[in-house]
C-alpha cells in the first residue's frame, strides 16, 4: 500500500494492475470499519428489539435526526482532511500538520455548538416527528444522550478521516472493529437487569444495570468515546507525517486560519448543507411513516439498520476513493484522479450486488435476529427485498460521489443528492403510502436510488467533475510562519 502511495507522490508511472490493487488493498480495511460501525448499530437494535416494540419504535424514531447530527459533524471534518490528502500527495507534511491542528480547534468548537443546539430541541423532537405519547420520553433520553457526547465524535470523525486521507485505512479498520466489541460488551451489561443464564448446564447470576433503551445509548457513546480517545493518540502520535505530537506544542499554534477555514468552508458547506438536508428528507420519511403505526416504525427503523449492512461496504470503497483521487489531485496526478474514480465505482457496484442478493435471501433472517415480533420481521422482510434491487445504482452514487469530494468537487454532487431525495423519493413516498402502507414508502425509495446512481453516472463519464475542479490546490494556500516546521 505504501508503495502505491508513494508512486503517485513521486509522479510514476502505475499499471492498471497496480491501481487496482492500490484501490482494493484501501477498500478492504475502509470496508471492515463501515461494517463494524453498522454491525454495532444491528446489535443496539437487536438488543432492544428484546425490550418490545415500544422500545423498538422509540429508538427508530429518533434515528434519522441522529443521523443529521452525526452527519454534520462528519461533513465538517471532511473540509479539513481533504486539505491534508491534498498536502500530503504534494508532500507538504509540515503544511498537513498545520492544518491538522487548526481542524482540532474547529471541529470540536463546532461539535460543542452542535451538541448545545441538540439538547434544546430534545424534549421536542419525538412529538415533533408524530411519535406516539408512549414511545417519546425514552425516544428523548435516546437522543439526549448521543448529543452529549457530539464533541468527543467529531473528535473520532475528525481522527478517522484523517488517518484514512493518509492511506492509513488498518487502524481506523481495526479500532472500529474494536468499538463494536466494546459495545456488545458494555450493552450487555446496562440494557439488561440481572438475571440467571444458563451455560453448558450451569446457572450463572449475571449483572446488569437494567437502563433498557438508555443503557443502549450509554453502551453505545462509551464505545465511540474509548474508540476516540485511542484515534487521537495515534494520529497525533504515531502517524507519519501527521504525529503532531513530535514537535513543541509550545511553538505550533492551534488557532485557525482565515485562508484554512475558508478552504475548509468550501468544500465542507455544500457537503453539510446537502445532508441538512437529506437528512431533512429522512426526517420527512419518518413523518410519513409515523402514522402507520408502532409495527411499521420499528419495521422501517429495523430495515435501515438491516440494509446498512448492504450499502456500507460501498461507503468504505467511498471513503478509499477520496483518498486516492485526493492524493493524486494533490500530486497533480488528473490522469490517476480519472482512472481511479472509475476503478472504485465498479468495484463498488460489483461488491454492493454480491451484497444485495444476499440480503434479498437472508431478509428473513436478518429481521429474526433483531426482533422476535412476528409482525414487524415479516413486514421488514417485505421492504428489504423491494430494497435489494437499487443497490448496485445505489453504489455508483456513494463511490463515486467519494472520489468527487476527494478532488474537492462538492457542490454538485450535493445538489444532485438533496435535489433527487427531494424531488423523487419524497413526492413518491407521500402518494405510495396511503395506498400501500410502508411497502410503498420502500417501493420510492428503491426508484430514487436507481435515479440517483444514474446522474451520478452520467456525471462521472462526462468528466466535468475533475476538469472544472479548483486548479488552486490546498498546498498552494500559504500558512502563517509559526504554523511551518
Amino acid at each position: 500500500m505504501a508503495s502505491g502511495i508513494a508512486k503517485i507522490q513521486n509522479g510514476e508511472r502505475m499499471s492498471l494492475r497496480e491501481q487496482i490493487a492500490l484501490a482494493v488493498k484501501l477498500s478492504l480495511p475502509a470496508i471492515l470499519a463501515q461494517l463494524s460501525s453498522i454491525l454495532m448499530q444491528y446489535i443496539d437494535a437487536s438488543m432492544v428489539g428484546r425490550l418490545g416494540a415500544e422500545s423498538s419504535a422509540s429508538v427508530g424514531l429518533v434515528s434519522s435526526s441522529l443521523w443529521l447530527f452525526w452527519g454534520v459533524c462528519s461533513m465538517i471534518t471532511m473540509g479539513f482532511s481533504v486539505q491534508v490528502a491534498h498536502r500530503i500527495g504534494a508532500k507538504q507534511y509540515a503544511d498537513a500538520r498545520s492544518v491538522l491542528r487548526q481542524g482540532i480547534t474547529a471541529c470540536f468548537i463546532a461539535g460543542i455548538v452542535i451538541m448545545a443546539i441538540g439538547l434544546v430541541i430534545a424534549p421536542f423532537l419525538p412529538h415533533w416527528l408524530g411519535g406516539e405519547d408512549a414511545i417519546c420520553p425514552d425516544a428523548t433520553l435516546y437522543f439526549s444522550v448521543f448529543i452529549i457526547a457530539l464533541p468527543v465524535l467529531t473528535m473520532n470523525y475528525l481522527a478517522g478521516g484523517m488517518l484514512r486521507c493518509a492511506g492509513n485505512m488498518k487502524v481506523p479498520s481495526l479500532l472500529n472493529v474494536m468499538m463494536c466489541v466494546l459495545d456488545v460488551i458494555f450493552n450487555f451489561f446496562l440494557i439488561f437487569p440481572t438475571r440467571d443464564i444458563s451455560l453448558a448446564g450451569f446457572s450463572i447470576t449475571m449483572p446488569g444495570a437494567g437502563l433498557g433503551v438508555l443503557g443502549a445509548a450509554l453502551g453505545t457513546v462509551a464505545a465511540e468515546c474509548v474508540t476516540a480517545a485511542m484515534m487521537m493518540w495515534f494520529l497525533c502520535v504515531k502517524q507519519e507525517g501527521l504525529n503532531i505530537a513530535k514537535f513543541k506544542f509550545a511553538r505550533r499554534s492551534f488557532r485557525p486560519t482565515r485562508s484554512v477555514l475558508k478552504r475548509a468552508t468550501n468544500i465542507a458547506l455544500p457537503m453539510t448543507v446537502e445532508h441538512v438536508v437529506f437528512c431533512g428528507a429522512q426526517i420527512m420519511i419518518m413523518v410519513i411513516v409515523a402514522p402507520l403505526g408502532i409495527v411499521a416504525i420499528a419495521a422501517n427503523a429495523f430495515a435501515v439498520t438491516a440494509e446498512s449492512l448492504c450499502y456500507m461496504p460501498g461507503f468504505g470503497i467511498g471513503d478509499a476513493a477520496t483518498t486516492l483521487t485526493g492524493q493524486s489531485y494533490g500530486a497533480g496526478r488528473i490522469d490517476l484522479v480519472k482512472r481511479f474514480c472509475h476503478i472504485s465505482v465498479i468495484l463498488g457496484m460489483a461488491i454492493m450486488t454480491i451484497m444485495a442478493a444476499v440480503m434479498y435471501v437472508c431478509a428473513p433472517v436478518m429481521m429474526d435476529i433483531m426482533t422476535p415480533v412476528s409482525a414487524i420481521s415479516s413486514l421488514g422482510t417485505e421492504v428489504l427485498r423491494i430494497e435489494a434491487w437499487a443497490e448496485p445504482m445505489y453504489a455508483a452514487s456513494i463511490v463515486a460521489y467519494g472520489a468527487f469530494v476527494g478532488v474537492g468537487d462538492t457542490l454538485m454532487p450535493a445538489i444532485m443528492n438533496f435535489g433527487s431525495i427531494w424531488l423523487v423519493r419524497i413526492p413518491v413516498a407521500a402518494f405510495l403510502a396511503p395506498v400501500m402502507g410502508l411497502r410503498g414508502v420502500w417501493i420510492a425509495m428503491c426508484v430514487e436510488l436507481i435515479f440517483r446512481g444514474s446522474i451520478f453516472l452520467w456525471r462521472m463519464a462526462g468528466g466535468y467533475w475533475y476538469r472544472k475542479a479548483k486548479k488552486t490546490t490546498d498546498s498552494e494556500v500559504p500558512l502563517p510562519e509559526e504554523d511551518l516546521e
